[in-house]
């Protein structure tokens, strides 16, 4: 299948496709505030759905979205999305950059549960809520919530209370074993990346993230934000991705 971006623009054909990939207890809508800007500047953008059940399977199914993509790509991820991207983008020779937000850069043989723990600072681990879901084999595998009492302190401090109490009960849990889950493959070792780093993000402590962005050459720009930038500051995360694009003319 082709996939048929809306674009404000029919003027400006030769844009690259945006596709932006959400992170663990959040989904898609988490980018709208990034989409609606994008698209009132003339990007086509697609907001991948991230199954969040395991780093190789949700890789290969945001490789499949890419497929459906016409024409040169900027590729965005949140938080574990980026762990997501850096492994969807391996082979994909439309993918012209990679923009981290806030984002996992592992490299191969990393965990993002590894990344987080690198560096001090993360509180995440004391605020999530562990349920039990089935797995097609018969198994028993261990989906991972933020206790709603905590979701905004943790995840989104800088977002208005009523729209963290939205953002608590929608959000996506994510497989424990995704978190787990070792990357095997890391696109930014040739593929020109970007990183935004939030400087107050309890989730993936700054330093963690600066310590990511520099092994990976990546430019990058620090924004006082909480985890959930893109939902704070989407003026800060779409000049970056905006950035990116522009880069490819050159």
């Amino acid at each position: 299948m082709n996939l048929k971006p809306v674009s404000p623009s029919a003027s400006t054909p030769s844009l690259p496709t945006i596709v932006l990939v959400h992170g663990a207890f959040a989904d898609s809508s988490s980018w709208n505030g990034v989409i609606e800007r994008l698209q009132r500047a003339g990007y086509p953008v697609v907001a991948a759905a991230n199954p969040l059940r395991g780093l190789a399977d949700d890789a290969a199914y945001v490789a499949s979205v890419l497929e459906g993509v016409q024409g040169p790509v900027v590729l965005a991820g949140h938080s574990y999305g980026g762990a997501v991207i850096s492994e969807a983008a391996v082979g994909n020779t439309q993918v012209k950059a990679l923009v981290y937000i806030a984002a996992f850069t592992p490299d191969e043989g990393e965990s993002a549960l590894e990344l987080s723990g690198k560096f001090p600072g993360s509180t995440l681990g004391a605020a999530l809520t562990p349920v039990p879901f089935p797995v097609p084999d018969g198994a028993t595998g261990t989906d991972l919530y933020i206790e709603p009492a905590k979701f905004h302190d943790q995840f989104a401090a800088d977002v208005p209370e009523p729209v963290t109490a939205l953002m608590a009960a929608t959000q996506r849990p994510v497989a424990a074993s995704a978190l787990e889950e070792k990357a095997s493959a890391a696109a930014w070792k040739t593929i020109p990346s970007f990183s935004l780093i939030a400087t107050e993000d309890y989730n993936i402590p700054s330093a963690a993230q600066q310590f990511m962005a520099e092994r990976a050459h990546a430019h990058t720009v620090e924004v006082k934000a909480s985890h959930a930038v893109a939902v704070s500051q989407p003026d800060a995360v779409a000049r970056l991705i905006e950035q990116a694009a522009r880069s490819l003319a050159h």
